[in-house]
């Protein structure tokens, strides 16, 4: 299998999607206070919502073609089980169903993104070891 998305662009997916799933839901207070001065060591890490890395997720997929987006969609199945590697084609039709839910926004509504794409691409032999920030 020979992927037509660069595996930089993967790679810088799953890097973001972690970000974003790494974020912690704000917890509404009364008090509005400076997240370093609670007792709560993890306050910090609260953030509503980083739109910004949100926003690079949706670039990045907006900036693929129609299939490499059904590709990276495909990649996700595999690693989320739904497919096996022997099911690429299978993974392949799925993802194109013209009937389903747009790729991007199936792919934003995994919980576990970066999880499924690192399965799906280590089902394949391929990993994002020594591209730059993923080691």
């Amino acid at each position: 299998m020979d992927l037509s998305t660069p595996l930089e662009t993967i790679c810088r997916l799953i890097v973001r999607a972690r970000e974003l799933e790494a974020q912690v839901p704000a917890i509404e207070t009364d008090e509005e206070k400076d997240p370093t001065d609670s007792d709560d060591e993890f306050a910090v890490l609260e953030d509503e919502a980083n739109e910004a890395i949100e926003e690079e997720i949706e670039a990045l997929l907006d900036d693929l073609g129609d299939d490499q987006l059904q590709e990276v969609l495909a990649l996700a199945l595999v690693g989320r089980g739904t497919y096996d590697a022997s099911e690429w084609d299978d993974a392949i039709e799925a993802a194109a169903d013209p009937d389903a839910e747009d790729p991007a926004d199936q792919l934003l509504d995994m919980p576990t993104l970066a999880a499924y794409l690192e399965a799906g691409l280590a089902a394949f032999d391929l990993s994002c070891e020594g591209m730059g920030q993923i080691d």
